[in-house]
């Protein structure tokens, strides 16, 4: 079974964010970066069968913040105008320009719940935990208006 850290699908790393502007978070879901995700083997008899799906996506924002969503989160229309995610967001307070390159360093973790199970070799069953991570570079700046 193949599980890898999180799809990131907002923010991307070619995009430019600004300072006070929400940001919305959300992965893309498939079976192996985001679940479900499920798989069995027969051995003399017995067979273990499992299947995992993340938990929680913990987001580390670059700026010191971190955001936990216990869903992917929700992808944003240009209906929604300025809105915070209802699901899962930030709103970075200051510029990425003195951090590294100029971008902060996201990093999505994915806590993955596997439960799994055993057949015809005494009917064992439990979840195990696996994290996975993904991270990107994130360019914020800010808007000046000039009157």
């Amino acid at each position: 079974m193949k599980l890898v850290g999180p799809d990131i699908a907002s923010p991307r790393a070619a995009g430019k964010y600004v300072v006070g502007v929400p940001m919305w978070l959300w992965v893309h879901q498939s079976p192996t970066t985001y679940g479900p995700n499920s798989a069995s083997a027969t051995a003399g008899g017995v067979t273990v069968s499992a299947t995992a799906k993340v938990k929680k996506i913990v987001w580390r924002l670059g700026d010191g913040a971190t955001e936990t969503c216990t869903g992917p989160g929700t992808p944003y229309k240009k209906s929604y105008g300025m809105k915070d995610s209802p699901t899962c967001g930030h709103r970075y307070t200051k510029t990425s320009a003195k951090a590294g390159g100029g971008k902060f360093e996201l990093k999505a973790t994915s806590t993955w719940a596997i439960d799994w199970q055993v057949t015809g070799g005494g009917g064992e069953a439990g979840e195990l935990t696996e994290v996975r991570e993904t991270q990107v570079q994130v360019a914020v700046g800010e808007v000046q208006v000039v009157g």
